[in-house]
């Protein structure tokens, strides 16, 4: 080969390997822009253009259920147009959630859940964590009750770790695997000095099978709340054992806080909306927005705070992405020290 082929050759190859990385960089540029673009237009759209489906990650009759409902029933007329509450239970409430995840980011698809997305990703049911989702707001945060059925020996929290020693068969606490009443008890057994060992924890798919499973006598304990049992309570079909909150409830005033009967333990369900990752920030604007105006409404938030011992607690946004952030330390923390046994 000549000097002046070598040259040519050279030459040639150089401005091959020019042309490949401008097309790959063309190429990269476009996609970007694309992805822009397809925000920007999405973005531009009115909202809501469909209905708006709310998956609930748990089944029908629960407190999630109860307080989603309740509250998307008013935030709906400042949206004009209908929010649908849809119960996906299952896989410790990663099915649900993974519905929502998986959904289109345009707003029409949101999900509606609590601590449970971190906890089951702490227990290693699901590889994402809330960090896989859009905050769109806190609502409500609900005061949680240990209880039982009528005629069972415990009539205070505080028997319970008396109870668990006398047994000889373990007594049965209701859960649902990962989720805030799962963690509740492993923490009540830390701070009461149960050993977990020496008690069964029966798996439910979501607390209204709990409650059933309560009312007929297979479990010994669940948590439960207002949302899910205010009326069995008041009608004395279930026994509510203490209020995990720093104050008796207004609708259980003879009920002692777990700190009344020496246990130091404050437990609450903080429940929020999420919306898939990259959902324009207009439209989960709109969205914490007409939650926001729920909220306000007298009706509405004495039904939440009376008849479902709940505490309305409004952070919309970057501000409940900040909260997320900090409770997700905490609950690494304690579910650490609480291993998720069983």
């Amino acid at each position: 080969m000549s000097p002046q082929q070598g040259l040519a050759l050279r030459h040639q190859k150089e401005s091959g390997g020019i042309r490949e990385r401008l097309k790959i960089t063309l190429t990269g540029w476009l996609g970007v822009w694309l992805c822009i673009w397809s925000f920007a237009t999405l973005a531009d759209k009115p909202f809501p253009t469909s209905d708006i489906t709310l998956v609930v990650p748990f089944g029908p009759g629960g407190a999630t259920d109860v307080l989603f409902r309740d509250i998307s029933a008013e935030a709906q007329s400042y949206l004009d147009t209908s929010i649908n509450v849809v119960n996906i239970a299952g896989s410790g409430a990663t099915r649900g959630s993974q519905v929502v995840k998986e959904a289109d980011a345009d707003g029409h698809t949101l999900l509606g859940s609590h601590q449970t997305i971190d906890l089951a990703y702490f227990a290693g049911l699901s590889a994402y964590s809330h960090h896989a989702f859009a905050p769109v707001a806190l609502l409500t945060r609900t005061v949680n009750i240990p209880a039982t059925y009528p005629g069972h020996a415990a009539q205070r929290a505080s028997d319970i770790p008396a109870l668990v020693a006398e047994q000889d068969e373990p007594l049965m606490f209701g859960v649902v695997p990962s989720s805030t009443d799962h963690l509740f008890w492993l923490h009540f057994f830390h701070q009461t000095g149960i050993d977990a060992q020496e008690v069964a924890l029966i798996h439910y798919p979501g607390t209204g099978s709990q409650v059933a499973g309560l009312l007929a006598g297979e479990i010994d304990f669940a948590m439960l709340n207002l949302p899910s049992a205010s009326q069995l309570f008041a009608t004395n079909a279930l026994t509510p054992l203490g209020v995990a909150g720093e104050a008796r409830l207004m609708a259980l005033p003879s009920i002692p806080t777990l700190q009344e009967q020496g246990i130091d333990l404050v437990n609450t369900t903080d429940r929020g909306v999420f919306a898939p990752l990259n959902t324009p920030p207009e439209r989960l604007a709109i969205l914490a927005s007409a939650f926001e105006h729920a909220l306000a409404q007298p009706m509405l938030a004495r039904t939440i705070e009376h008849t479902h011992g709940s505490l309305i607690d409004y952070r919309p946004l970057n501000d409940y992405g900040d909260y997320l952030n900090n409770q997700y330390m905490l609950l690494k923390s304690l579910s650490e020290s609480v291993a998720f046994e069983r």
